[in-house]
């Protein structure tokens, strides 16, 4: 290991910043939203839920891709500060420009106050910032790519009218509505010179150790020597552990900068996902071939969200509620699992072995996300049920697949559910009911009476249990409807 370096470096107004933590008295899980509002000209990312939920916090973080910065807006209230090494972070006040002496607005800025897009102006630093990031990546977005990139703010004053013609206003306006190129370029080089440095970050307080690594050989030593570590990357799901619960997590290890584990790769066969893939990135990437994966992802939280949360980090949770494994049961996704000497590939149907219990040894990391190529005439589809549409947790999930033969009867069957139990399950005794039997409405009604008692689901305070038996029946029915040959 290399000698610890308590130092991060990002750019940030413009220039390269640095936070010393054996200096500073920072904590490494302290938030980007709290460092910021900690200096004295960025109050105005506003701090609104804490967990990723009103997107107040908004920014937009800059990641030299080669010769250029691809930009995202996150929630910085769920952003470990260490995560920022080697980033831009841009803030709302880094928009405006000034000429000849007069503060000019950004264009994403003017056209809000034109289009009247704000009342109590809380939430409004936010919005701009989901829409600079938007009109950042398309220069003519669609009223859908509009809503898509809003879905994370939420605007109880204003209501998003306005807010969306500010959008399409903005789109259309002369001025330039990218970072200036010359700002551009000297970001970018600034960006290389932090980067050359790969050795890892080991940053350590009275009660806290922080690894932020940039190999995976570098994790799998310290998950050897330190089993009880937090492997994280994203990071929205453990942050809340520090924001909302105010648990103080001893040990880990960041691997949210491993460039092997940030990588989709189109193989022959199947796609090879890399664990640090942002889910966003995945679900661009999957919408040909994984249609209904596609579908899911669409619904997975916010596009703040999804610009930080892994597939890694939301199959290694484990959580009875997880929105993509029904769709990789359905799929008959694969998980690739590493430690210092070997490396294995599990089915993830049967990775989950009980409630937040997982097969993973705890010398391994998860690397890998491995997604075979579906064969034609296989039907698949995916469905979640929650009380909102976008940037919820499921009440009930599902992924189905079904491969029927010449005569309509079904040859392969996967029912698989989340929120029917403590983990992703199967409906085993049903798909055992319908392989053989014709694709018909009489044969699924007759599946439902088994489908009804095959699961015990608990209520809480999204659903009763029996509304969730109805839900997961009435699931199956849509299938049949949606699937006619």
């Amino acid at each position: 290991m290399a000698i610890k370096n308590q130092t991060i470096s990002f750019v940030l107004d413009g220039k390269i910043a640095e936070i010393d933590f054996g200096r500073v008295g920072l904590k490494p899980t302290h938030t980007l939203l709290h460092y910021l509002r900690s200096l004295p000209n960025h109050k105005g990312t506003k701090e609104g839920c804490g967990e990723g939920d009103c997107g107040a916090c908004t920014v937009v973080v800059g990641e030299a891709t080669g010769n250029q910065i691809e930009y995202r807006a996150v929630d910085s209230c769920l952003v470990f500060l260490p995560m920022i090494h080697g980033k831009q972070i841009v803030t709302v006040e880094n928009l405006e420009t000034i000429v000849n002496g007069k503060v000019k607005l950004h264009p994403v800025q003017q056209a809000v106050v034109e289009e009247n897009g704000t009342q109590c102006g809380f939430c409004t630093p936010g919005v701009v910032m989901s829409l600079y990031a938007l009109h950042l990546n398309k220069s003519k977005p669609l009223v859908k790519d509009i809503k898509d990139a809003l879905s994370g703010n939420l605007c109880r004053c204003t209501g998003y009218n306005a807010i969306v013609k500010a959008a399409q206003k903005a789109s259309v306006l002369k001025e330039s509505i990218t970072i200036p190129v010359k700002e551009n370029n000297n970001t970018l080089k600034m960006l290389h010179l932090i980067n050359k440095n790969k050795s890892t970050i080991h940053i350590e307080t009275e009660s806290k150790n922080y690894y932020k690594v940039f190999s995976t050989d570098e994790a799998l030593v310290l998950k050897k020597k330190f089993p009880e570590a937090l492997i994280i990357s994203g990071a929205t799901d453990c942050a809340l552990r520090v924001t909302k619960k105010h648990e103080v997590i001893p040990l880990i290890i960041d691997i949210s900068d491993i460039e092997e584990l940030k990588k989709i790769k189109k193989q022959k066969e199947g796609y090879l996902i890399g664990a640090s893939v942002h889910i966003e990135e995945v679900k661009n990437a999957v919408k040909k071939n994984f249609p209904a994966l596609f579908d899911m992802l669409s619904v997975f939280g916010s596009k703040q969200i999804r610009n930080m949360a892994t597939l890694g980090g939301n199959i290694g949770s484990a959580s009875p509620i997880g929105d993509t494994l029904p769709v990789f049961f359905a799929y008959d996704g694969k998980i690739v699992l590493k430690n210092l000497e070997s490396e294995r590939t599990l089915p993830l149907r049967t990775f989950i072995e009980s409630y937040r219990k997982t097969k993973i040894r705890s010398d391994e990391i998860i690397t890998h996300i491995y997604l075979p190529l579906p064969k034609d005439g296989v039907f698949f589809k995916s469905y979640k049920i929650s009380k909102r549409k976008e940037l919820d947790i499921s009440t009930v999930s599902a992924g189905f697949k079904l491969e029927l033969d010449k005569k309509n009867k079904v040859k392969e069957i996967v029912l698989a559910y989340g929120g029917m139990a403590a983990y992703t399950k199967r409906a085993v005794a049903t798909e055992a009911f319908l392989v053989g039997k014709t694709w018909t409405e009489s044969n699924i009604m007759k599946a439902s009476l088994i489908l009804e008692k095959e699961f015990a689901p608990i209520s809480d305070a999204r659903a009763g249990d029996e509304m969730r038996r109805i839900a997961a029946k009435n699931l199956l029915l849509k299938f049949w409807l949606d699937v006619q040959v």
